[in-house]
């Protein structure tokens, strides 16, 4: 029979090993045989030496420890291919969800732009169309009321601080060394007919004007105050 080694069945367990260590070893107060010299020399012990009961028990340690590593091996790969698996999935979702909300976010916030642009627009509509009997003369409680009617609320008390410091809402004031005129006191007031042709006698008319006159050059009623404190002139 061949000598062929043990090693080459890779048995690696505990118990493998002491079953061949027993087959193999020196009987008690024996001499130990040339064979048992050579394995030892050698550190391989040989499948011949093992009676052939022993060498199937040998095989089937060395087989089942292969199978047991092979399959921890393969638990191991299929989870951490799950743990990769479900790491992309979460990854998709969260990237899903952020494309969602941002989508909504938007349609909102355009939703809420048109929604502002058509009150602004519908607003705009009823300055312009707004009118009022014709007076010989307006009470500064009066000219206060037309210009609620145009000013934006959270612009009126700038709006109202340049009138009062201009006019003191007297839609005829005439400043007597300039000539300026109205509730603004424009320069020339024959400006103000760009608004309309009764702006010497009609405050809403001069209101228009100078509504018009603060969003253009200065964006808003607020900021032309700002530069009124600042330079006492608009």
């Amino acid at each position: 029979m061949s000598r062929i080694s043990v090693r080459g069945f890779a048995v690696a367990s505990a118990t493998a090993v002491t079953a061949v260590g027993s087959v193999v070893g020196v009987a008690s107060g024996s001499t130990a045989q040339n064979n048992d010299a050579e394995a030892t020399a050698t550190g391989t012990t040989l499948l011949a030496d093992i009676p052939a009961g022993q060498q199937v028990q040998v095989q089937t340690a060395s087989l089942t420890q292969q199978a047991d590593a092979q399959a921890i091996a393969a638990d191991a790969t299929a989870k951490k291919d799950a743990e990769e698996a479900a790491r992309k999935a979460a990854a998709e979702i969260a990237i899903a969800k952020k494309a969602a909300a941002e989508k909504a976010e938007k349609a909102e916030k355009e939703a809420k732009e048109r929604a502002e642009a058509k009150a602004a627009a519908s607003r705009e509509a009823a300055r312009e169309n707004l009118s009022v009997a014709v007076k010989g003369s307006y009470s500064i409680a009066e000219i206060q009321a037309m210009a609620r009617q145009m000013v934006p609320a959270g612009q009126f008390q700038c709006f109202s601080n340049i009138v009062d410091h201009e006019s003191d809402w007297n839609y005829r004031a005439v400043n007597p060394s300039s000539g300026a005129y109205g509730l603004f006191q424009a320069l020339p007031g024959s400006k103000m007919s760009s608004v309309g042709a009764d702006w010497q006698t009609n405050p809403l008319t001069q209101i228009k004007w100078g509504l018009n006159y603060m969003n253009e050059r200065y964006g808003s009623p607020c900021g032309a105050w700002s530069f009124w404190q600042a330079n006492h002139w608009y």
